[in-house]
């Protein structure tokens, strides 16, 4: 029987690396969504080429690699521009998680296949319209001011341009409200996860037609 597949969403610096990691440390088998984004514009990817062939040749570093930093000023001032990256970058990313999916547990030297729940954590799930692709939706949240806070600190933004970042998603609160699950990630660490596990026992214990 396939793993139960979970996606963890919520907005941008609302906790789910946090919560991410504490599921893998539960026993899920979890994947990165923002890490395979990375992968599929690396070096020598066409994933890359594409970014290039749409922004010129001032978003790579001087390396080759791309320059996320540059990238990011261009697609956050400009809708237009975030909508041209996403239709490079989102296909990609969803072809790798599919994949991933599909072979969990195919490899019996890794163990996968023991484990029961494998968890994606996909920043823009609704936004991109992939609700639909998972058994359940778990959504880390917390309040407006420490999401800012959060945002600005890990990213070094104003609260001008962290404020943008957040714009560019759909209202936390509307992802609250279509969740199967809500971590509330705006107490202390161990508040999360305690939560968290809360959330894994619930999931563990339902009955899923699959």
């Amino acid at each position: 029987m396939r793993p139960v597949r979970v996606a963890l969403t919520g907005g941008i610096a609302t906790g789910k690396s946090v919560c991410l990691k504490r599921f893998a440390a539960l026993g899920a088998a979890t994947l990165d969504a923002d890490v395979v984004a990375r992968a599929v514009v690396a070096p020598g990817t066409k994933g890359l080429a594409a970014v290039v062939e749409r922004f010129g040749p001032s978003v790579l570093a001087a390396d080759g690699a791309l320059d996320r930093q540059a990238l990011g000023r261009l697609v956050f001032a400009d809708e237009d521009a975030r909508r041209a990256l996403e239709a490079i970058i989102h296909p990609a990313v969803y072809a790798e998680i599919a994949h991933w999916y599909e072979n969990l547990g195919q490899d019996s030297g890794n163990l996968l296949q023991e484990r029961r729940v494998a968890v994606a954590d996909v920043p823009l799930l609704y936004e991109t319209g992939h609700a639909g692709g998972f058994d359940c939706v778990v959504v880390a949240a917390c309040t407006p001011a420490q999401q800012l806070a959060r945002l600005m600190a890990r990213d070094r933004l104003d609260e001008a341009a962290a404020r943008r970042r957040i714009q560019t998603q759909w209202p936390l609160e509307e992802k609250v409200r279509r969740a199967d699950f809500v971590i509330d990630t705006s107490g202390s660490m161990v508040e999360t996860e305690e939560r968290v596990e809360q959330v894994w026992r619930a999931i563990e214990s339902r009955i899923w037609n699959l």
